[in-house]
C-alpha cells in the first residue's frame, strides 16, 4: 500500500514537474514573441522619423516580412493586396484574358505571341506564333518587358481592347477586337485510347472540378473498349486536395481513409476518406510520375501505391508533404502559411525535406538512411522521407546542350529555331493528324542549312570541362608532361556545328516537331503527339502488356 502511494505521489509530482516547465516555456515564448515585435516597431518608427532618406513603408515593411517567412519554408508567402489576384489565379487556375503564352523576342527586342491556347480569344481571332505585339489600345508595347505586356492583355472579364500586330511571315500590320474572359486552362489537355486498348489521361493540374474531367474521360474511354488505364502526373506541380480524393476514389473501395493531416492546432487534424462507390476497383493502372510531380500528385500515385492499386512508373517525385492554409490578412492582404503535414494510407509523409528554423532558416535534405520502412496493403515495403519512390524506374532521355541553344531566349539567342519554324507554318497551311507528325529528313536538312548560315553559336559543356582541366593541370604542374596528349583531346573535341546537328538529329527532330504541333493542334496535340518519342511511355505500354509482370511488381514479395 506504501509503496502504491509513494508511486502515486511521484507521478503527481513528475505531472506538476511537467506543467510547471511548460507554464515557464510558454511565459517565455510569450515574452520573446512580445519583446521583439515591440523592437522591430520602435526600429521602424526610429527609421521613418531619423533616416536620411524617406522610406517607403510598402517596400521597407514587406522586405522584413518576407525575410522572416524565408526563414521558414518556401510554401509560406504574405500576399499584399495587389497581388492576392496572383495567389487566386493559382488557387482555381483562373484569370481574365486572352489565352495566350507570351514570350520576349530576343532577336527583335519584342515581346512576341509564343503560343494560343484553344478555343480562347487569342486563338478565335486569329492569333498566330510570333506574332509581334506592337500596341494595346492607345498604349505602345514597343521596347516593353514580358510582365508590362501581360498586365495589359489582361484586365477584368467582358473589356475589350484593340490589339496591334505585325506578322512576321507577311510583314503585314494587323489589328484584332479581343474580348477578354474567364481563362482557365485545362486540367486534362488530352486523353484518348492508345493501341492495345490502353487509355491515356494527362493531368496537369488539380485544379476545381479536374476530378469530373478525370471521370468523364474515363468513362468514355471504357465505352470505346477501355482494358487497362495510364495516368500521366509527370510535371504535375500538385492544387486541391480534395481533387486529389475524388481522382483516388474512382478506383478504391468507399470509407478508405486516404490522407491524414497533422498540425500544432487541432483543427488542422483532419482525416479524408473516400465518401462514394467506386467506377472500377479491377483495372490495371499505371500512374507515370517524375521529379516536378508534386502535392497532390503525390497524394494521388502515393495513395494508389500504398493500397497497391496502381503501378507507379517513372522517377522519384519532388516530396512535398505540407499543407497550406490561406488567411485573411489586414487591408486586403493575405498570408498562404504551412500549417501541417499530410499522412496516406500507409502512415508515411513524403516530406523530402527538413526545413530548419534555427540560425536564420536552412534546409536539408532527408538522407536515406533516415528514413522509416512502411508497407502497403499487399504487405510491400515503402519509405517515407523522399518523395514516392516508382515501382518500376525510368529515368527519360535527356536534351543534348545544343537543342537548348537553339530554343533559347537568353541574350545571344539569334532565334534561329523560330524563324524556320515561321517559316515551315507559311508554307504548310496543314500537316498529318498530331498522333502521326513528325518533321521529315528533307525538313531536316533544311532546318540545318539555316543554323548554318545564320552563325549561329553555343558553348559546348565539354569546352567548357576542357578548359577547366587544363587550369587544373597546369595549376598542379602536369600540364607540360601531357601536353601532346592535351592538344590531340581538344582537337578531337574541335567545335564542329554540322557534325553536332548531324549527330543530334533524332532529337532535334523531336523538338521542331514538338513546337510545330503545338501551332496546328495546341496543348493536346503537342501531348498526343510527344508518346511516339517517350521512352517512359513505351516501357509502360510494354508493363501492360505484360499483366503478369504488373501483377507480380503488386504483390508482396516485391522490395521497394
Amino acid at each position: 500500500m506504501k509503496k502504491t502511494l509513494l508511486f502515486i505521489v511521484l507521478c503527481l509530482l513528475n505531472s506538476a514537474m511537467n506543467i510547471m516547465a511548460q507554464d515557464k516555456y510558454e511565459k517565455e515564448h510569450n515574452f520573446n514573441v512580445a519583446k521583439n515585435l515591440e523592437t522591430f516597431s520602435a526600429i521602424y518608427k526610429y527609421l521613418d522619423i531619423m533616416y536620411v532618406d524617406t522610406l517607403n513603408a510598402n517596400d521597407v515593411v514587406g522586405y522584413g516580412v518576407n525575410a522572416m517567412l524565408r526563414s521558414l519554408d518556401p510554401y509560406t508567402v504574405y500576399y499584399p493586396e495587389e497581388n492576392v489576384k496572383d495567389l487566386n489565379m493559382m488557387i482555381s487556375g483562373k484569370y481574365a484574358g486572352v489565352g495566350a503564352l507570351i514570350r520576349y523576342n530576343m532577336e527583335l527586342k519584342r515581346v512576341v505571341i509564343d503560343e494560343p491556347y484553344e478555343n480562347m480569344p487569342a486563338a478565335e481571332v486569329g492569333l498566330k506564333k510570333g506574332d509581334i505585339i506592337l500596341a494595346i489600345d492607345d498604349s505602345s508595347m514597343v521596347d516593353k518587358n514580358v510582365p508590362f505586356v501581360s498586365n495589359h492583355l489582361r484586365g477584368d472579364a467582358g473589356t475589350s481592347f484593340i490589339l496591334k500586330i505585325q506578322r512576321p511571315t507577311t510583314g503585314k500590320t494587323m489589328k484584332f477586337k479581343l474580348t477578354r474572359r474567364s481563362i482557365q486552362l485545362p486540367a486534362v489537355p488530352y486523353y484518348g485510347l492508345q493501341e492495345d486498348g490502353i487509355g491515356y489521361i494527362n493531368l496537369n493540374s488539380f485544379t476545381t472540378n479536374c476530378a469530373k474531367d478525370v471521370r468523364r474521360a474515363f468513362l468514355e474511354m471504357k465505352k470505346q473498349g477501355m482494358t487497362s488505364l495510364v495516368l500521366d502526373l509527370r510535371n504535375n506541380g500538385g492544387g486541391s486536395l480534395q481533387e486529389a480524393i475524388n481522382i483516388v476514389n474512382m478506383f478504391v473501395p468507399k470509407d478508405l481513409t486516404l490522407v491524414k493531416t497533422v498540425g500544432k492546432l487541432e483543427r488542422t487534424n483532419k482525416e479524408y476518406k473516400t465518401t462514394v462507390e467506386p467506377i472500377d476497383t479491377l483495372i490495371p493502372i499505371v500512374v507515370m510520375v517524375n521529379g516536378e510531380s508534386a502535392s497532390s500528385s503525390e497524394i494521388t500515385c502515393g495513395s494508389l501505391q500504398d493500397l497497391d492499386r496502381a503501378v507507379v512508373l517513372g522517377t522519384r517525385t519532388y516530396g512535398k508533404g505540407l499543407v497550406q492554409a490561406s488567411v485573411d490578412l489586414p487591408y486586403n492582404g493575405n498570408l498562404k502559411l504551412t500549417t501541417s503535414k499530410y499522412y496516406i494510407p500507409s502512415g508515411r509523409c513524403i516530406q523530402a525535406i527538413n526545413y530548419k528554423h534555427n540560425n536564420g532558416g536552412y534546409i536539408e535534405h532527408v538522407p536515406d538512411s533516415l528514413t522509416r520502412l512502411f508497407h502497403t496493403a499487399n504487405g510491400r515495403e515503402v519509405r517515407d522521407g523522399g518523395g514516392i519512390k516508382p515501382d518500376v524506374e525510368v529515368t527519360p532521355d535527356s536534351l543534348p546542350n545544343i537543342a537548348f541553344y537553339l530554343a533559347s531566349t537568353g541574350r545571344d539567342s539569334t532565334e534561329v529555331m523560330l524563324n524556320w519554324e515561321l517559316k515551315y507554318i507559311k508554307n504548310h497551311p496543314t500537316i498529318a493528324p498530331a498522333r502521326n507528325f513528325f518533321i521529315s529528313d528533307a525538313d531536316y536538312e533544311d532546318f540545318k542549312k539555316t543554323v548554318l548560315k545564320s552563325g549561329f553559336k553555343y558553348d559546348r559543356e565539354s569546352k567548357r570541362y576542357m578548359e577547366n582541366l587544363v587550369k587544373l593541370a597546369k595549376f598542379e604542374g602536369y600540364y607540360n608532361d601531357a601536353k601532346e596528349e592535351f592538344d590531340a583531346l581538344e582537337k578531337k573535341l574541335s567545335h564542329n556545328l554540322a557534325k553536332d546537328l548531324d549527330y543530334n538529329k533524332e532529337i532535334l527532330k523531336q523538338v521542331l516537331t514538338a513546337d510545330l504541333v503545338a501551332v496546328y493542334y495546341y496543348q493536346r496535340g503537342t501531348v498526343e503527339n510527344s508518346l511516339q518519342f517517350d521512352k517512359q511511355w513505351k516501357r509502360t505500354v510494354e508493363l501492360l502488356r505484360n499483366l503478369e509482370e504488373y501483377r507480380k511488381i503488386l504483390t508482396a514479395s516485391n522490395k521497394n
